[in-house]
């Protein structure tokens, strides 16, 4: 399906048992006690990238950069974006005006002093900056972000903002929001992103999903995932309910196959290559 346009492909660099849903069931002072497989599932993915001759951008916890410093420098050193997912992957709805702006100022102080270069982007866990907290926005621009990818304009139970745009725009002086991709058909927008509903829906209808953004309506999109979706290996968390259970687990092993079938059949790069060159150069010609 090679099309000219070029999307986004996006990873969250956070460990299986940092995940949002798991956190009324793991406290945050076990983290450090759990088994830790972010760095090999990482690994594995930057061979992945490496084979198809991809770059991609890794929105990257400040925690994780802390513990695997080398980790950090290697995805730079192999031409990958690296952009903030935060320090400690609190939802934004769940913090302070003073605790966020605490928390990705310290992420991006962190992944710049080790990878020795600029950290534009940034990423809110889980989705979580919405109609409630726009504030974030002004935090974000004052910390020195160039872009974010936080808004995803659909309608669910932990998240969405279905009325925002669905492509890129200036939210505040110099700050772009790349909103997720989305399908808008029969009236609603339809997730075509990523994520859960990449390993819950056959193939089939995500290329379709992407191929209609990409071919309809000529415009770049984005993916994302979890390095802990490649890795059906990892410790079972005990105690969640049914729906948490179905969500995180649903056809994680089949995740490395799709992937490489996603990579052959559409054209990738880094977020700050395919959205912020393509906006300055719209811009200049303006």
């Amino acid at each position: 399906m090679a099309l000219s346009i070029t999307n986004a492909l996006t990873i969250d660099v956070e460990d299986y048992f940092q995940v949002s849903a798991f956190a009324p069931y793991i406290a945050r002072s076990e983290w450090n006690t759990r088994e830790c497989r972010v760095e090999r599932n990482v690994n594995v993915i930057l061979e992945m990238l490496a084979k198809h001759n991809t770059q991609a951008t890794f929105f990257t916890l400040g925690w994780i950069a802390e513990r695997y410093p080398q980790l950090i420098r290697q995805i730079v050193a192999q031409g990958h974006e690296l952009a903030s997912h935060g320090y400690g992957h609190e939802r934004v709805s769940d913090m302070t005006e003073e605790a966020f702006f605490a928390d990705i100022n310290l992420a991006k102080i962190i992944l710049e002093d080790l990878a020795g270069t600029e950290v534009r982007g940034y990423r809110a866990p889980s989705f979580s900056i919405g109609t409630r907290n726009p504030w974030a926005f002004d935090y974000l621009a004052r910390a020195g972000y160039s872009y974010s990818s936080s808004i995803y304009p659909i309608k669910h139970d932990h998240y969405g903002m279905p009325d925002s745009p669905r492509f890129a725009y200036e939210v505040r002086p110099g700050l772009i929001e790349i909103p997720i991709t989305t399908l808008r058909a029969l009236g609603r927008n339809f997730p075509s992103s990523g994520g859960g509903y990449f390993r819950l829906l056959p193939y089939a209808v995500s290329r379709w999903m992407l191929g209609r953004i990409n071919s309809g309506e000529r415009e770049s999109g984005i993916f994302y995932f979890h390095p802990w979706e490649i890795d059906p290996d990892q410790p079972r968390i005990d105690g969640i309910s049914k729906k948490t259970r179905f969500r995180h687990y649903i056809n994680i092993d089949r995740m490395e196959v799709r992937l490489n079938q996603l990579l052959r059949d559409f054209r990738w790069g880094r977020m700050d290559h395919v959205f912020l060159n393509k906006l300055s150069k719209n811009a200049a010609v303006a």
